[in-house]
């Protein structure tokens, strides 16, 4: 089985010779056996966790690239009722540390009843869709969004997340 040890931006790469098709969840991986979309096993054995973008190549080790192609999920489609700014829907997504893609007019997420219900409350117009799934990055528009876990007295101070000033 060859082995891809590294990604590289597709620009940058010779014209990808096969593809792999994978969820968001399989978009984040350091080391696992993926399966082309023509049937080859190819071991994916990088340095590090990294994300797998649709701009990206896998680099096999006999030189080859191998497109990386976001697969179609069950997601839902958010837009704002007349009278209710995008923006306030996008802030209660962010609110919850939940991926979300931005597209247009309109939000994606995953399909998640208890999220559906609170957006509906704050005027939300929702409808399911089946749609690849590539939500925004991090905070600093790079790597994945993922809760985080500080102690409850971080809740307790709203300067908590704000760095000291320096003399």
């Amino acid at each position: 089985m060859l082995r891809a040890l590294e990604t590289r931006p597709g620009a940058e790469a010779p014209p990808p010779a096969d593809s792999v098709t994978l969820a968001y969840d399989d978009r984040y991986r350091r080391r696992a056996v993926l399966t082309t979309d023509a049937g080859e096993q190819v071991l994916l054995d990088l340095a590090e966790a990294a994300e797998l973008g649709a701009a990206d190549v896998l680099m096999l080790e006999d030189g080859r690239a191998i497109a990386i192609h976001p697969a179609r999920e069950a997601l839902t489609e958010v837009r704002a009722a007349a009278g209710t700014p995008l923006a306030r829907l996008a802030w209660h997504i962010g609110n919850r540390h939940t991926p979300c893609a931005v597209d247009g007019d309109r939000l994606l997420i995953r399909r998640d009843h208890v999220l559906e219900d609170m957006l509906v409350r704050l005027g939300a117009r929702l409808a399911p869709v089946d749609a690849p799934f590539t939500p925004e990055g991090g905070a600093y528009g790079h790597g994945r969004t993922h809760g985080h876990h500080h102690g409850h007295t971080a809740h307790d101070d709203p300067n908590a997340h704000i760095p000291a000033r320096l003399g």
